[in-house]
């Protein structure tokens, strides 16, 4: 087993809020320095599956932005176990500026081979995976984002006694494997709120086929499209660090609290509800977010 149970409960804490509202964070950021958040969980029984199979020459393939957590998270994954990895990375324009991308870069010192793919190629992943999986039939294949029953299965581990006290719980939404854990294993009176980081409308299909239960909600805060970054979206992160002293990364959990925090505001939720966030990481995504905000003379995530 390459991926383990944390010795230590993952904390819960507080956001002291002067509302009627009790607001909670789980730090699933804290779990590993590298491999962090629902990263971590969403590839804890697909890898450690698939290495219990003892393969000859074990070799992980998987695909993601020129930003992305998952890509980080695999490579590391590959580094930590001795493992080959190839990450098919979306954007063939990227191929000479590697170099320039904080998670590439990190990807590339974690051992991982960088396959750039065009676009219009990379829309059809399925098949492409068809292709690389009869190229590579030893090798384990990570849908983009690590989305599949046995990452859904792993999300169960980010629930345990001290979260079956909440009302509500909310998570950042991406392919959708983390907001259908959740609601898979979580309790039957609680309410589970995904906060969309893109606008797809394929999303909740995606999730109804990863979940049986029908107990979530999608509420779009992609505040303008995926990746982009506002000014109130900066403000809000360096607000939340400095008032509360957790980090926060712009795409994903940075813009649910953005959004839980207005939605507190408007009185979305019951008084004396109990609401838990979860943090899923991600902050490896900061560094290359400032180098963009920098080149458009922007101010920066702290």
């Amino acid at each position: 087993m390459i991926l383990h149970l944390p010795a230590q409960k993952i904390p819960i804490q507080e956001i002291p809020i002067d509302k009627k509202v009790k607001l909670f964070i789980k730090r699933e950021d804290l779990i590993h320095p590298e491999i962090s958040g629902n990263k971590y969980w969403k590839l804890f029984f697909n890898i450690n599956t698939y290495l219990a199979g003892n393969p000859e020459k074990p070799y992980i393939i998987t695909f993601g932005g020129a930003f992305s957590n998952h890509i980080a998270a695999v490579s590391a994954v590959g580094n930590l176990a001795g493992i080959s990895t190839l990450g098919m990375i979306r954007g063939e324009e990227l191929k000479g500026k590697w170099r320039e991308n904080p998670t590439l870069v990190f990807a590339r010192r974690n051992g991982m081979n960088l396959q750039f793919v065009n676009r219009e190629e990379y829309r059809h992943k399925e098949k492409l995976t068809e292709f690389l999986q009869s190229e590579f039939p030893d090798a384990l294949i990570v849908p983009e984002g690590g989305t599949n029953k046995e990452a859904v299965e792993g999300i169960k581990m980010m629930l345990n006694d001290e979260t079956k006290d909440f009302d509500y719980l909310c998570t950042a939404v991406g392919t959708g494997g983390t907001i259908s854990g959740i609601s898979e294993f979580c309790e039957e009176n609680q309410k589970v709120i995904g906060f969309k980081a893109v606008m797809d409308n394929s999303l909740e299909e995606t999730i109804n086929k990863l979940t049986s239960k029908r107990n979530f909600s999608l509420i779009d805060s992609s505040f303008g499209g995926y990746g982009k970054i506002k000014d109130e979206n900066i403000r809000f992160i360096n607000d939340f660090k400095m008032n509360y002293g957790i980090p926060l990364e712009p795409i994903y959990t940075g813009k649910m609290m953005q959004k839980v925090f207005g939605m507190i505001e408007e009185g979305y939720f019951p008084e004396n509800s109990k609401v838990l966030c979860f943090h899923t990481g991600g902050l490896q995504g900061i560094e290359g977010a400032n180098l963009l905000l920098e080149k458009q003379n922007r101010n920066l995530i702290i």
